[in-house]
């Protein structure tokens, strides 16, 4: 799923998800719970009043999309 994220810098500098959209639908960023580096990706599980989500973005590109929907 395609989605648009605002992000601020976080780590050194990096890009961190601070609001996360899905269409006309805005989540806040509460918490970023984890995060961890892949071969020219990397991925965020954030806290939102909606619940956890983890995000993945293309280092090459800069895309973000929605990885998965974790519900415990």
């Amino acid at each position: 799923m395609e989605i648009r994220v605002e992000y601020e810098a976080g780590l050194a500098g990096e890009p961190e998800p601070a609001i996360v959209w899905f269409g006309g639908r805005r989540l806040v960023v509460r918490a970023i719970l984890d995060r961890w580096y892949g071969a020219g990706r990397r991925w965020w599980k954030v806290d939102t009043d909606d619940g956890p989500y983890v995000l993945r973005r293309d280092e090459a590109g800069g895309d973000w999309e929605l990885a998965a929907v974790p519900r415990t």
